[in-house]
């Protein structure tokens, strides 16, 4: 029997859109990437949940912009300091085993903030201290992850496994903020870190599933310091890798102050509480996962260099058109908008540090993208709460933005060349 017109039309859709879910999931068919990406959603989810109490209680508790501001940059300070060397035992340790200890390690400060605040013995100097002991462990942790992703899925499905990565974190940048504001509203923010505390249990759950038959370890006999040169040395020396990280330096600074600013931008501009701040903390979380899935289906057609230029400095100019906005409805939007930016342009800096690069390297490399991501946070932080102790929460978005599109300008230019070959030549 002959099909109709219509049944061919509807069955060639059907195959376009089973080939295009191929092509964004294709690492999830592989068994040990599966378990990796859905123990770190459960993870990172929890992380969001505490990250979004812990801002709140904070400013509760100070009523201070810059205190947050600290408070931030105790978390980033110890990546600062240690990523570099945490590079060397990364390529030198098996990554899995250092994972395990990383997560369970953040398994126990959760329970420990759980019971300070239930036992209502919470102070701000013990958040402060339970902050920089969660930067100690992320300064090993997410370079590891990061580099461990090749491990799991070969380099053939490495810029899609790069892509689905950063999916978990933004799914759980929707879900964890928007979770936090019901949680807290609904039980008590005390709740929020109970919930965080369990969800490490599950990435310790999938890390215990993966069997691997080649892991990627080189002892080295050099000295550590030796070994984070060799790191720095290949990001000086590869123009690609250099010019990502410059722009890195100004945007990741920047741009990525968000827990600092939305909370304070809520309360003082739009009148509003937890809700609204888990909302705009949700919006963007919105935005960076529609870019996470678009980037998931561009990684076949490779590096998309012509759009890295364009979004690192589109998130700087709607950050500084944030001066104008004063309206709940507009600021949803455009948080929808930066962390569609901020997306693509983490996802490709992600993917210009990991191309093409030494097995032996990766952990130092990806060290050196995780300290320019997460490292330079907290002169960031400082600046942006500085600012909105001065001037007040509207001026936390512009100053970052304006300041960034200020300062890239120099970066560009002095790159000419390879900007002029990063628009003509996507990858």
């Amino acid at each position: 029997m002959m099909k109709t017109k219509n049944e061919v039309i509807s069955e060639k859709r059907t195959v376009r859109l089973l080939s295009i879910l191929r092509s964004t999931f294709s690492s999830l068919r592989i068994k040990n990437f599966r378990y990796f990406w859905f123990g770190q959603l459960l993870s990172v989810m929890g992380t969001w949940i505490q990250r979004t109490a812990q801002t709140w209680l904070v400013y509760q508790m100070t009523g201070s912009a810059l205190l947050v501001g600290i408070l931030s940059a105790c978390q980033f300070v110890p990546i600062l300091l240690l990523t570099l060397m945490a590079g060397t035992l990364i390529d030198r340790i098996p990554k899995r085993r250092i994972l395990l200890i990383t997560q369970a390690g953040f398994l126990v400060l959760g329970v420990i903030m759980t019971l300070i605040v239930y036992l209502k013995v919470v102070a701000y100097w013990q958040v402060l201290l339970i902050a920089l002991g969660y930067g100690v462990l992320q300064s090993f942790d997410t370079p590891t992850r990061q580099s461990f992703v090749v491990e799991l899925v070969g380099q053939k499905d490495l810029m899609n496994g790069i892509s689905l990565n950063s999916t978990v974190f933004n799914l759980a940048k929707i879900a964890g903020p928007s979770l936090a504001g019901l949680l807290m509203v609904q039980f008590s923010v005390g709740f929020c870190f109970l919930v965080d505390a369990i969800s490490y249990v599950a990435v310790l759950i999938g890390l215990l599933a993966i069997h691997q038959t080649h892991v990627v370890a080189t002892p080295s006999k050099q000295r550590m310091w030796r070994d984070v040169l060799d790191g720095l040395q290949y990001v000086w020396t590869h123009a690609e890798v250099r010019l990502s990280a410059e722009m890195m330096i100004v945007v990741c600074t920047l741009n990525y102050n968000n827990n600092v600013i939305i909370p304070i931008f809520a309360k003082e501009v739009l009148h509003a509480g937890a809700q609204t701040y888990a909302n705009l903390l949700s919006a963007t979380g919105i935005g960076s996962l529609t870019a996470a899935f678009l980037m998931s289906y561009l990684a076949r057609f490779g590096l998309q260099r012509n759009i890295y230029l364009a979004v690192a400095l589109s998130t700087a100019a709607l950050q500084g058109a944030m001066l104008i906005v004063h309206n709940y409805a507009l600021a949803m939007l455009m948080m929808v908008a930066i962390g569609f930016c901020n997306m693509v342009f983490l996802n490709q800096s992600n993917a210009s540090f990991q191309y093409d690069i030494p097995h032996q390297l990766r952990g130092r490399i990806m060290s050196v993208y995780v300290l320019l991501n997460q490292g330079t946070t907290p002169i960031g932080s400082l600046y942006v709460g500085g600012i909105m102790d001065v001037a007040g929460g509207l001026w936390g978005f512009p100053a970052c933005g304006l300041l960034a599109l200020v300062l890239l300008i120099p970066v560009l230019a002095t790159h000419r060349p390879l900007v002029h070959r990063w628009l003509t030549h996507s990858a």
